[in-house]
């Protein structure tokens, strides 16, 4: 994924978190999803009999916000054009702020993937599960790792492993018991790893035959030689599943762990897939954070004046961080204080509140200045001086310790700074 992509996506996925966490009083949350092959004076027209059946509303608070939602929908629908060639959403309606108060607000989305239905949407929530399901990884890789004691199978959907099946044998070991010839105790061994194979095969194809045969990009099959190459060469899978096989790989462990196993060691097959992309660009990082090179920051006060005098060349962030840089200052003296206050399902958290009490110099009430989106501030930062920006999904372990351990933020720098 580009680094422009990867910042729009960044943003995509913030509003959706934003308008989530807003609510109405009642149904007086207008979503209007309009594809590009919509006529706008259609949905014009229908805005206005909609407005008209609003007049039919007992609650007389409800009714004025939902005729307000409606007018404020049609002021600008009167200068669109045309619709862009992905639709266009609208979310419109009077917002819950809290002590008995509501703000009319709008959003407005044109969508990274194409609207294919028109809808009209009231309700106490904006509707936002078709914008929800194109953040969804639709490019998916089935795994399996087997040996002659055990398998796991699972699949790799975008950057997450998901484990699904865990299947044990009963082939008995090398050893055979008394009274049996050498002969005849092979044979049976040999039909009960026949029989596991087929076991595995069967419980395989259901699970990979469960993701739309377009959206499976490959088979990937892990286990210990010959294990692998004798189930590759069984044809034990589906028939439609044999052609998507991507590729044998050597693995240690056949249980749950041997799933990420498998997807290091094809990670030469996956080179191109974003989940590769961010593995390797963690890898790097942690390498020079355990180098004597002192090429690795992490952290936003570290990050931030490495950024400020260039010296990063790959700025991480998490998909995961959520967090704004608040200035605050006093109404009566020249006190002034910076804050970046971590976010919670798109909303401040009572820290917020930190911001805003009274000035430590003189006692009058801090007012918030500015507030900036943390992530928004950096990538712009990172763009003047030249830097890389790579967003890490917490969707794998090494993207998880970035989010957790290093608070979201970190950095590969150009030299060393000592800072």
């Amino acid at each position: 994924m580009s680094e422009q992509s990867a910042q729009k996506k960044y943003e995509f996925k913030r509003k959706l978190e934003q308008l989530k966490s807003k609510k109405g009083r009642g149904t007086e949350l207008v979503s209007l999803y309009i594809p590009p092959d919509k006529q706008i004076s259609d949905v014009v027209s229908q805005l206005k009999v909609e407005h008209g059946q609003a007049s039919n509303i007992k609650s007389k608070v409800t009714k004025t916000n939902v005729q307000g939602a409606l007018d404020s929908l049609l002021s600008r629908l009167k200068y669109l054009e045309e619709v862009p060639e992905n639709g266009i959403v609208y979310f419109t309606g009077a917002v819950d702020i809290g002590a008995n108060k509501t703000n009319m607000e709008t959003t407005i989305i044109e969508p990274p993937q194409q609207i294919i239905t028109y809808r009209y949407h009231c309700d106490s929530r904006f509707f936002l599960e078709p914008l929800e399901a194109m953040l969804k990884e639709t490019k998916t890789y089935g795994l399996l790792v087997l040996d002659r004691r055990e398998a796991t199978i699972g699949l790799l959907v975008g950057k997450r492993i998901e484990p699904y099946r865990h299947l044990t044998s009963t082939v008995p070991g090398k050893q055979r018991k008394g009274g049996q010839s050498a002969q005849r105790f092979q044979q049976l061994r040999l039909i009960a790893i026949n029989d596991f194979y087929k076991k595995i095969g069967e419980a395989a194809s259901e699970i990979f035959m469960s993701v739309e045969l377009s959206d499976l990009a490959g088979i990937l099959i892990g286990g210990p030689s010959p294990t692998k190459e004798e189930f590759d060469s069984g044809e034990y899978l589906h028939h439609e599943l044999e052609k998507k096989k991507a590729g044998l790989f050597d693995v240690a462990y056949t249980d749950e762990s041997g799933l990420s196993e498998l997807v290091n060691a094809a990670s030469e097959r996956l080179y191109d897939i974003d989940l590769m992309e961010e593995k390797r660009a963690m890898e790097k990082f942690f390498g020079e954070l355990v180098s004597e090179s002192e090429k690795a920051a992490y952290g936003e006060e570290n990050v931030r004046k490495n950024l400020e005098i260039g010296s990063v060349k790959t700025l991480l962030i998490s998909e995961d961080l959520r967090a704004e840089r608040i200035v605050v200052n006093c109404s009566s003296c020249s006190y002034q204080n910076k804050y970046t206050l971590q976010l919670r399902a798109g909303e401040l958290t009572s820290q917020e509140s930190d911001a805003s009490n009274n000035c430590p110099n003189c006692g009058s009430p801090i007012e918030i200045r500015e507030k900036v989106d943390i992530v928004e501030e950096l990538s712009n930062l990172a763009d003047q001086m030249g830097t890389e920006v790579k967003f890490i999904s917490t969707e794998f372990e090494e993207g998880s310790q970035l989010m957790n351990a290093f608070g979201g933020l970190a950095a590969i720098l150009r030299f060393s700074t000592g800072i």
